[in-house]
């Protein structure tokens, strides 16, 4: 008598499957980033305590969490709208460069100009600039066939080499001593705190705009379509849905959204554009959507969690003199395994016997 498991579709996905299989799979992640700090010769129960710490000891601390999830969230929503059509879009790191480049040309066209005409016009050209970005690898797939995966994640490296050329070159601060700046937005080009804090209204925008997604999303035929989109294009042109304006309508509201962190993050956290802008909150939006499922309600709370990881494992990385990569190397342990546990979602482990006669 042998003894095994096998899988076995569920007659209905597992109520709870979600929120288990992410615990899992953050107490996975702690475990196999406390053996490699133990490999290091550091304490494991001091780095944990230290980036517990670093993220929620203060409200100091809290407040720098909160303001790194805002442009997560905003590319994370950008990216799992072209994911719930099944368009892969990698370049939401580029989009943001590229939306930050759109803010800043604003910006510095019309420095006196009051914030009521100054920050729509940023926003504006922001959300127009990000679109473009991801309209040329939508394009090439309509036309060319050209894989978006490939040709996203290639525009990235070139949105941010642009973003380094201006900020060299031609957009320099001449009294930076030689620094890759731009000189400060006027105040009309600065999103003001809020209350004296380190919050600022970039984040009721965020709030604002996550609603109106889930809505449109969820209640409006174009939101349907695009979710239905999905299946293919064979399966939207048998159903009369226009495929290719879809494909394009999608991609470009996804680099448009991309485009607004970049905007947020350089008028209300910067000032001024500058390379340090370019953080990887575009990558990190990736792992927030696939965390999130794809709802716009849940991402909100994924892009809090990887931004809390963030400023956590910056504080370990001063404290405890770690590599930088170790929040990346934790980043890829919590995809892979929320990736791997979805499967639990629809199969179920079920025990089986095999009666095998010996000769």
């Amino acid at each position: 008598m042998t003894l095994g498991f096998k899988l076995k579709k569920r007659d209905e996905p597992w109520q709870w499957g979600a929120p288990i299989i992410l615990a899992g799979a953050l107490l996975f992640s702690f475990i196999v980033s406390s053996l490699l700090l133990e490999g290091q010769g550091k304490s494991a129960l001091d780095g944990l305590y230290i980036l517990w710490t670093g993220a929620f000891g203060s409200a100091f601390a809290f407040q720098g969490t909160f303001l790194k999830a805002v442009p997560i969230f905003m590319c994370s929503l950008g990216v799992a709208v072209a994911f719930r059509m099944q368009i892969w879009n990698i370049g939401a790191e580029g989009q943001f460069a590229l939306g930050a480049i759109g803010a800043t040309w604003m910006a510095l066209t019309f420095p006196n100009m009051p914030w009521y005409g100054q920050l729509p016009l940023m926003f504006i050209m922001a959300f127009i600039f990000g679109g473009i970005w991801a309209f040329i690898p939508a394009f090439l797939r309509l036309k060319l066939h050209v894989n978006e995966i490939i040709s996203t994640l290639m525009l990235n490296y070139i949105a941010i080499l642009l973003l380094e050329y201006l900020v060299f070159g031609v957009w320099r601060d001449p009294s930076s001593f030689g620094f890759p700046m731009t000189v400060e937005f006027s105040e009309g080009g600065i999103i003001a705190g809020i209350a004296g804090t380190r919050y600022h209204w970039g984040i009721i925008f965020c709030a604002i705009v996550g609603v109106l997604l889930w809505a449109f999303m969820r209640f409006t035929r174009m939101g349907f379509e695009l979710k239905a989109s999905g299946e293919g294009p064979r399966v939207a042109r048998y159903a009369g849905m226009p495929y290719g304006f879809l494909v394009i309508f999608v991609m470009c509201v996804s680099g448009g959204l991309a485009g607004w962190a970049g905007a947020i993050e350089t008028s209300a956290i910067l000032g001024r554009l500058q390379p340090s802008l370019m953080v990887g909150y575009g990558y990190t939006a990736i792992v927030v959507a696939w965390l999130a499922r794809l709802e716009p309600r849940n991402i909100a709370f994924a892009a809090f969690l990887l931004a809390a990881l963030r400023v956590g494992v910056e504080n370990m990385q001063l404290k405890m003199q770690i590599p930088a990569a170790f929040g990346e190397i934790m980043e890829g342990i919590i995809l892979l395994s929320v990736l791997a546990g979805q499967l639990f979602l629809t199969y179920r482990l079920e025990r089986k016997q095999d009666s095998a006669r010996e000769a």
